[in-house]
């Protein structure tokens, strides 16, 4: 039941992503596809702290259970709501599968932007994952329960992604995620400073940079992937969850070893590769521009 849970929870976010990119208007994708990552931010929030009360008042199975109740009535609502799309055309099966997937994989400039995923949200998860921990020890010695309210800094995200992205609409792509990952790395170098009041300022500062980053990367994929987006779209969220799991468990290895600093200089890491990779994306696109002109 769990593989089957995250298979087609996997599978919703990629058919979001290419609605978003196929249904509305492109001038405005960055916003709109802000407000969608925004709506990541307020479930991982609220679901946090309602499955952390119901567990306390009940138990676990309650939570879970009751999450599930509000997700089927949440689905049934959307169903009902979502407009019927006018812009996408079904395509054979076996055409997608192998046509469109290397299409995307033998264009470096998506491949480029798909692998940021893998790079930031292994590095966003790995802060998340090891800060508890550091937050336990001495000096602080804060409880568990206290800890759980860290993720109220994802209000930062919800505010981030969608401000951002209207940025990007405006001033575009590059120069928008450049910024937003430059936040993201002094964010995370700021919780180095023994003050619990700045590692706490820190955290909210890279949560803001990290949803802001994810909400360009995610429209800047769906805007370059042309007829391609749904299955752009799963291969983005497929790095996704790829640094999610495996850099979040590297991450181990760094904390044992090297405790906070050792967390905090590979996540740094991370962002900091995505530098070039934004701009060997933003070269390629010029260079395909300007061809055009000349034509």
């Amino acid at each position: 039941f769990r593989a089957a849970l995250g298979v087609s929870t996997a599978g919703l976010p990629s058919i979001a992503m290419a609605y978003v990119g196929e249904e509305f208007n492109p001038k405005a994708i960055g916003g709109i596809m802000g407000l969608y990552i925004s709506g990541n931010s307020l479930g991982g929030l609220f679901g946090r702290m309602l499955t952390g009360a119901l567990t306390d008042l009940f138990s676990w199975r309650i939570a879970i259970g009751t999450v599930g109740v509000l997700a089927l009535l949440l689905s049934l609502l959307f169903w009902y709501l979502l407009p019927i799309p006018h812009n996408s055309l079904p395509k054979p099966f076996k055409k997608i599968s192998f046509g469109s997937y290397k299409h995307i994989l033998l264009d470096k400039k998506l491949m480029a932007l798909i692998f940021l995923a893998f790079l930031m949200m292994g590095g966003f998860v790995t802060l998340f994952n090891y800060i508890g921990f550091m937050l336990m020890e001495p000096p602080y010695n804060l409880s568990q329960t206290i800890i759980g309210f860290i993720f109220l800094v994802y209000i930062f995200g919800t505010f981030s992604s969608v401000y951002m992205g209207k940025k990007a609409d405006t001033y575009g792509s590059f120069p928008m995620i450049m910024l937003s990952i430059g936040v993201t790395v002094g964010g995370a170098l700021l919780t180095l400073l023994p003050s619990l009041t700045l590692k706490i300022v820190g955290v909210s500062i890279f949560t803001f940079g990290f949803f802001a980053s994810h909400s360009i990367a995610s429209s800047w994929v769906g805007e370059v992937s042309g007829q391609f987006k749904a299955q752009a779209s799963s291969l983005y969220l497929l790095n996704y969850y790829m640094g999610s799991s495996l850099i979040g468990s590297l991450g181990g290895f760094f904390w044992t070893t090297f405790h906070w600093e050792g967390v905090i200089l590979m996540v740094t890491l991370l962002f900091v590769l995505a530098f070039p990779l934004v701009l060997f994306a933003h070269k390629r696109e010029q260079a395909v521009s300007e061809s055009y002109e000349i034509k």
